[in-house]
C-alpha cells in the first residue's frame, strides 16, 4: 500500500477491524518512511455479468430502483426497499462467486419481493420473466394462491 503523504510503497498494518456490517475491512496503517498514519477500507468487489457479457459492480441502489418501480403506487416503505436490497446482496454474496450473472440477481429479488408485496412481485416477475400472455399472469397468481394456502395450513 502506497503512503498518501510521501508516496512510499512500504507501509505496515497496525490494526484491522471489520466494517460495513462485515462487508469490508478497515485497516490502520503506518508509513515506514515518514511515520504518518492513515486508514484504508478494503472490500471484495462483486461483479454482475449482464446478458451482453459486460460486467459492472453490484449496486444495491440499482436493485432498489428496479424494485421501487415495481412498487410504484403501493404502500411500501423506503426502509423495506433498503432491507430487501441488503437481503439480495447477502444472498448473491453467499454464492461465494466474485462474478454473478444478472439473472441470478433477478432470482434473488423475487423471493423477498414476493414476501414484501405480491402485486409488486407480479409486476417485477412479469418483466423479469417476460410474460407474454394473460395465462402467464394467471399461472403466477395461481402459484401465489397455492403458496399462501400452504403457509396458512402449516401455521
Amino acid at each position: 500500500m502506497r503512503c498518501p503523504f510521501c508516496k512510499n510503497d512500504d507501509t505496515k498494518v497496525i490494526d484491522s477491524r471489520v466494517a460495513d456490517e462485515g462487508q469490508a475491512i478497515r485497516r490502520r496503517r503506518s508509513c515506514v518512511e515518514c511515520g504518518r498514519r492513515f486508514s484504508t477500507v478494503e472490500s471484495a468487489v462483486l461483479a454482475v455479468v449482464k446478458r451482453n457479457g459486460v460486467t459492472e459492480p453490484f449496486s444495491r441502489e440499482k436493485v432498489m430502483r428496479g424494485v421501487r418501480r415495481a412498487c410504484q403506487g403501493r404502500h411500501v416503505a423506503e426502509d423495506a426497499l433498503a432491507q430487501l436490497a441488503q437481503q439480495v446482496e447477502d444472498t448473491v454474496r453467499a454464492s461465494g462467486s466474485a462474478e454473478i450473472p444478472s439473472n441470478e440477481v433477478g432470482l434473488a429479488i423475487l423471493k423477498p419481493l414476493r414476501d414484501l408485496d405480491e402485486v409488486a412481485y407480479l409486476r417485477f416477475a412479469s418483466v423479469y420473466r417476460s410474460f407474454d400472455s394473460v395465462e402467464d399472469f394467471q399461472r403466477e397468481i395461481d402459484d401465489l394462491r397455492a403458496a399462501s394456502a400452504e403457509s396458512i395450513k402449516s401455521s
